[in-house]
Parts: C-alpha cells; structure tokens; sequence
C-alpha cells in the first residue's frame, strides 16, 4: 500500500506548564500497518492522561515513527527526525528505522531515545522518562475504539506482526521480526467494537494476511457464541457478519486463498483482493525468493474471477530487479496483458541496507530502469482505462471520502483508500465524508470514475 504519512506544523516547542496535561506530538511515517502502531501508542498515552499535540510549538516533546523499508523511505525518516529536532528539539524516535539505531545517531545524535518497530512499551516509557504524566490512567475517559488517525468512517485492522517470507529483497523479517498472529477472537472483538463507533470499512492488513495463524497453530476461538480457528477464511468469515465493508490486503496466492472467492460473490466481504505479485518471470521471482513463486497464479486468477467475475484485483511489481533481462521483462508485460490487473503499482528496484539481493550479479542501470518503468506503467494504465471504461451507465454503492468546492470524493467496492482510484461526484447535495451514496458511471479516465447521484441515495450514519 501506498506510504501514509501525518505530519505537525512546524513551529518551536514551549516545554511543559505544570497548569496543564502533557503534551505529545506525533509524526507518522510509513505504511498502514505503521499507522495502527501510532494509534496504538496514542491510545495508551491518551488513556495516561496526556493531550496530542497538533503543532510543535504545542508540544512537550515529539515521538517520530518512522519507514525504513527502502533508502528513499530512510531518507524521508531522517529528513522527519531533523525537522522535529530544529522545530521543537525534544525527540523520541521509534518504528522500523529504529532498528537501525546506528543510522539514526548518526545523523541526529541528540534524539532523546530510539526504540524498534511495534515496541509500544519502550515508547511509552521513553515519553515517562522526559515527560512524566501527571496522573495515574483513567482508562474510562478514552473511547472504546481508541484513539484513530484515519477518518471515523474506515480503520485499519491490523491482524499480525512480523513476517516468515524471505524475500531476497527485503527486511522486513529483521526489522519487525517473525510472523506473530493475534488471536481471532481479540480481533473479531477488536472490529465489533470500530463497527460499533461508525466505522463503515475495515481494511485488514498484516505482512502476510493469508499466512494468518500459522504460527499459532490455527488457536481457537469463541466470538459471539460460535467457534472460529485463527486462520484466514475463518477471519474472513466472521468479519463478514459485521455488516461493514471488509477489505483484505497483502495476500499471497497460496491455494487456501480460494476459499475466500465464494464469500466474496455472496458480498460477506469486498471482491477485492490487494496480491503482491510482484513480477509475472518464473525466473524473476525465483531470484526474489517469493513465497508462491510456482504457482501458476494465472491460472488462479482465472478461477477466481469465474467464480466471482466482480472481483477487484490490486497488485504491487518491481521492474530492474538484479538480472532481469529484456526477456524476462517482456514475460512480465505479457503476464500483465494476461492478468488484466485492475489496479497497479510499481517500484523501481532500489537496494536496501541488509537485504540479500544486494549480493546479486548483474544490477540494473538506472536508465534501463527508468525506461521499463515507464513501459509498464503505460501498459498497466492502457488495462486500467479499457476495465473503468466498462463501468461507464453502471450504478454502484460509494462510500463518500470527503466533500469540498462543489464536488464529492467517494471510493467504491474497488477503490482503496489512499492507494487506487476514487469516484468523483458533481452537485454531492447534502453529502458528507462518511456517507453512504448511490452514482451512476457517467465517465471514466485511466485511474478514476465520475459518477451522478442516483435517486435513492440515502444518507449513511455520520
């Protein structure tokens, strides 16, 4: 998924007042899953009594959580840390670059603290070590839900930490360490409780959300008087009776994978499936170390969509991995042609500090780079363009993002937050972010629909 990133205004901090609650600001880099660990850390300090702070100048002190999955998201991460240093100078430092504290201390060797990914505890013992709360928690003045970054109407349900794969390409495993699963009745419980406050989509995310439970050997669970294992298709089951929008995000094609397909026909979740495939060569992926790498995922592909031929499929590629060859680039466009992905994202392959395909013969120059790149971008925007084309006259169920100069930005059941197209509707009326609307397709360009408000639209809880 695309980096999400929440920012402060840059203003110079003031210190604590004993006259009033602590103050903490935050910046949040990173990926979704980066964001859940800041809610995470912002619930238990809101719950201890301290504010959140929404510039520097207001802040006691500010918590970095960082990116630090390629060198550009290093660079962004560092850039962050300086800029909270200049603008305030009281920083606590934590998320996936901590574990490389080495790079951090020394750029910035004045941060208060560094801590690793998912380490909510040092975190919050690092803010009560420079900025003691005031007083003991009072757990009853937080909502149940706990304190979000996203808008009220979706969250992110993160179901796992860590990672098991191996990719040659990454270091996620180091950073954020092993597949760690939650049990599936904290989160069933976990997602009743967002429904329950409004929200209307669940986006599900983990490392590897189709590895769910592995590691706990599939542990059971009771929720709502039934029995559910921790597992994939038993998670997808019990979110489907929630009533809201489910969407499933960073799945690996493994054939257990298939028996989601149905309950996405029958509408129990979105028909929407975020697979990073990552390249479409046999000897490509090979290299990569992908899990899945031979399975015939085209083959996959067309089962599913015969079995649900409204299913929405996202996916993430890399082009100039080390040794890729023009050959193997053209297996990757014809795959794509093939596949006819909906939705695509793609990366320039970047080395990474510690990753093992740096050791890799044959590194890609960075102009052939550019000039794939740019080749399967065309090609993925041309199948992009031909599939929204034919939504055009369709009526369709939208979930309205925001509202502002006369026209609504609303997502449909194909359309992820942040990261793929939206549904643009002209004279939105009375609508407002959170709104359920109901469009009918008047126009398509390469990423986005525009839509006309049907007659039975109806206003969705606010």
């Amino acid at each position: 998924m695309a980096p999400s990133r929440t920012r402060m205004r840059s203003r110079p901090g003031t210190g604590a007042s004993s006259e009033r609650a602590p103050r903490v600001g935050f910046v949040s880099l990173g990926c979704p899953k980066a964001l859940v660990d800041s809610e995470r850390i912002l619930t238990q300090l809101r719950a201890e009594g301290y504010e959140v702070a929404p510039t520097y100048e207001a802040a006691d002190v500010v918590v970095v959580n960082t990116c630090g999955f390629i060198d550009a998201a290093v660079d962004e991460s560092l850039d962050a840390i300086g800029e909270a240093l200049e603008h305030n100078g009281r920083v606590i430092v934590t998320g996936c670059l901590g574990a490389r504290p080495e790079r951090i201390l020394e750029r910035h060797p004045r941060v208060l603290k560094v801590t690793g990914p998912h380490a909510y505890e040092d975190v919050v013992s690092a803010v009560h070590e420079h900025l003691p709360p005031r007083h003991e928690p009072f757990f009853d003045l937080l909502p149940p839900q706990g304190v979000r970054l996203t808008p009220r109407h979706y969250a992110y349900l993160k179901i796992a930490e860590g990672c098991n794969n191996k990719c040659s390409f990454c270091i996620i495993p180091a950073m954020r360490g092993r597949l760690a699963s939650r049990r599936i009745d904290e989160v069933l419980r976990e997602a009743e409780r967002l429904v329950a406050s409004g929200v209307k989509e669940l986006l599900v995310i983990s490392q590897d959300t189709s590895a769910y439970g592995a590691d706990i050997r599939y542990a059971p669970g009771a929720w709502r008087g039934a029995s559910y294992r921790t597992r994939f298709i038993d998670l997808a089951r019990g979110l489907a009776q929630l009533g809201a929008w489910v969407r499933l995000h960073y799945v690996y094609p493994y054939p257990h994978v298939d028996e989601v397909i149905p309950l996405m026909a029958a509408r129990g979740v979105l028909p929407y499936l975020d697979v990073p495939f990552q390249h479409g060569s046999a000897s490509v992926l090979k290299r990569m170390r992908r899990p899945a790498h031979s399975e015939n995922t085209l083959a996959r592909i067309r089962a599913w969509r015969a079995q649900c031929p409204d299913l929405t499929l996202r996916s993430t590629f890399i082009v100039g991995f080390p040794g890729e060859t023009d050959s193997e680039f053209a297996q990757l466009l014809a795959w794509l042609d093939e596949a006819q992905l909906d939705r695509v994202g793609c990366f320039k392959y970047s080395p990474v500090e510690g990753a093992a395909a740096n050791a890799l013969p044959d590194h890609v120059a960075p102009q052939l780079q550019e000039e794939r790149y740019a080749r399967f971008m065309e090609r993925a925007a041309a199948i992009s363009r031909r599939r929204l084309a034919q939504r055009v006259g369709r009526h369709m169920r939208v979930l309205v993002d925001a509202v502002q100069d006369g026209t609504a930005t609303a997502r449909s059941e194909a359309d992820a937050p942040q990261i793929d197209g939206v549904v643009r509707i002209e004279n939105p009326g009375k609508l407002r972010a959170g709104d359920w609307a109901e469009v009918r397709i008047v126009a398509a360009d390469d990423y986005d629909l525009t839509g006309q408000i049907s007659p039975q639209t109806c206003r969705g809880i606010s």
